[in-house]
């Protein structure tokens, strides 16, 4: 059975999602969320609001379900993403960094990221490391 949520602003909230959508840089995401909850308000049907701001109908039955069960804020925000967790800690960014700063082995001219990520292997107790992850990981801690 599908729940169907129904969206009652108060003023003072109703206010604030205008204020949100006229007002300065916001991402957009949050846009949309402000304006399904708007349009929701209105009496707009759940298609109707899909098909008018661009999103799928599961977003305008979320955003819904967050509103009445949670408040304003957790309806506009974003919900912490699925993904596996980091494999490097700090000091084994610091670490990597350090290495990479250091002279390649001998026999080369420069560090690649195969030779940093096996070079990470021997000093951490990592069983394996790809060469993606040190190239996101040197990434983050460019200067630039």
């Amino acid at each position: 059975m599908n729940v169907r949520y129904r969206v009652e602003l108060t003023q003072y909230e109703r206010n604030a999602l205008l204020a949100l959508l006229s007002g300065s840089k916001h991402p957009a995401r949050k846009l949309k969320r402000a304006q399904i909850l708007l349009a929701s308000d209105a009496g707009v049907g759940d298609e109707d609001i899909a098909t008018s701001v661009g999103v799928g109908g599961s977003t305008v039955y979320r955003t819904k379900r967050r509103f009445v069960e949670d408040n304003l804020e957790r309806a506009l925000s974003e919900e912490t993403r699925p993904g596996a967790e980091r494999k490097l800690t700090g000091k084994e960014e610091a670490l990597l960094v350090a290495t990479a700063c250091s002279s390649p082995p001998a026999g080369r001219a420069r560090w690649t990221l195969t030779l940093l990520a096996d070079a990470l292997v021997k000093l951490t107790e990592h069983e394996s490391l790809s060469r993606e992850t040190v190239r996101r990981r040197l990434a983050e801690n460019s200067p630039t």
